[in-house]
């Protein structure tokens, strides 16, 4: 390991390997509610109404974090955000297990929500300092697919824990231990890149030269008056419902198809255990590959940075519409129920690769677009759009009857082409 970390070049990997290792922790942490939902309600004697109120304190907590997180990194720097938020988000987890009530089970969660988003602030800094433009839309994705892989592998990891473990409590201790032991190790691991790395991966174009010589950075609310970032936040406002949707809405509906074939509960479960991860990840898998196209397209000269990451996400827009033939192919009565699940499968798996594919590569966009010390404040601000957007979206869905599904699949079918249309008009370098 020290041999490792004595390399400029080995020592990076091993921080994206930290960092990917910790997304996954956290997407694990934050989906310990959901997947062990029965047990919870049963131990606090709470009904729905009020797990909902539990999930609510999340989110709210989560979206108003998030830009704070990157004001935060932009003034003190990744490395001590990042190790305090990944330390708060673990004593917030091992507390839920310890929570006496409801009240401070709740009041945990909450502070779970506050610390979560300061990783991926400081995660697209860290990328930024450490790697050059032709390896830094790889290296970026590479990091954030532990989210998707962690939500791949939560249902198998937690449920393997609670019958090892027996009782909830102990699942989310143990968890929150894990998160510690994370934060201990990050403490060695970082550290911030020498000169010689900072002239290859920030200066590394006459312009970023000069920009950052001359210190130049915009106010918070000089930050407003840039067109760039009112793009990438209206881009994560419109994009981000449709992956929130894969993640909190398609289980859902995948039981509910086979529920309309008269399968019983433990058979859709059955179901879910064995294809819901499928578009997950093929999802994580080509977000990482149009990543990489990108990084390719300005390692051989094609493309200046920018437009090659348009061009590999408008590329991807192509996938939208095929959202709007799910309803139709689940309501089919010409077609058999393998037939229907797996065209639903298939569609969801290239939404989730184009969901992806923007997830990671917006980021960079945002990094290679404003000057360095601004990078974690815009990241978070776009991201605080972006889950506002998706808790207004989330209410939308729960209002329709599933029945008249057909309307919001039409809706999640544009939502990307939007964006593309804002990612095309909106978004240009500010510095």
């Amino acid at each position: 390991m020290f041999r490792l970390l004595s390399d400029p070049n080995k020592r990076k990997w091993v921080i994206v390997a930290t960092m990917f290792v910790a997304i996954i922790c956290n997407y694990l942490d934050r989906q310990l509610l959901s997947i062990l939902k029965p047990e919870i309600l049963e131990h606090y004697n709470i009904s729905n109404l009020e797990y909902a109120w539990i999930v609510n304190i999340f989110l709210i907590c989560y979206a108003i974090m998030y830009p704070l997180s990157g004001i935060l990194v932009d003034h003190f720097g990744p490395k001590r955000v990042m190790l305090g938020g990944i330390t708060v988000w673990s004593l917030a987890c091992i507390g839920g297990g310890l929570a006496p009530n409801v009240w401070t089970f709740s009041l945990c969660r909450g502070i779970l929500g506050l610390a979560e988003p300061t990783i991926f602030a400081g995660q697209l800094v860290v990328v930024t300092l450490w790697f050059e433009k032709r390896q830094r839309a790889t290296a970026n994705s590479l990091c954030t697919i532990g989210g998707s892989l962690g939500a791949v592998i939560a249902p198998i990891v937690i449920a393997w824990l609670m019958h090892l473990l027996s009782y909830w409590q102990y699942v989310f201790i143990l968890s929150g231990v894990v998160g510690l032991v994370i934060a201990f190790l990050w403490i060695f691991i970082y550290k911030t890149p020498s000169d010689d790395i900072l002239q290859k991966t920030l200066y590394a174009e006459p312009d970023s030269q000069k920009s950052v010589t001359d210190s130049s950075t915009f106010s918070f609310k000089q930050l407003f008056k840039t067109r760039t970032l009112w793009g990438g936040l209206l881009i994560r406002l419109v994009s981000d419902p449709v992956w929130y949707f894969c993640c909190f809405w398609l289980p859902g509906f995948l039981r509910s198809m086979g529920a309309k074939e008269n399968l019983s509960t433990q058979q859709t479960l059955d179901l879910i255990q064995w294809i819901g991860g499928i578009p997950f990840l093929i999802g994580a898998i080509g977000g990482v590959l149009t990543s990489v196209w990108s990084d390719r397209m300005v390692k051989a000269g094609r493309r200046t940075s920018l437009s090659a990451r348009k061009f590999t996400l408008i590329s991807t827009v192509v996938i939208a519409p095929l959202c709007m033939f799910v309803p139709f192919i689940a309501g089919s009565d010409t077609v058999t129920f393998s037939m229907k699940i797996g065209l639903v499968i298939a569609i969801f798996s290239l939404v989730a690769v184009m969901c992806l594919s923007w997830l990671y590569t917006l980021p960079v966009i945002l990094a290679e677009t404003f000057p360095i010390k601004n990078v974690a404040t815009v990241m978070g601000i776009c991201c605080g759009a972006g889950a506002l957007g998706s808790t207004v979206f989330n209410q939308f869905v729960g209002s329709i009857p599933e029945q008249g599904w057909t309307i919001l699949f039409v809706v999640m079918g544009t939502l990307h082409i939007i964006a593309a249309i804002i990612l095309n008009k909106m978004v240009r370098k500010e510095f």
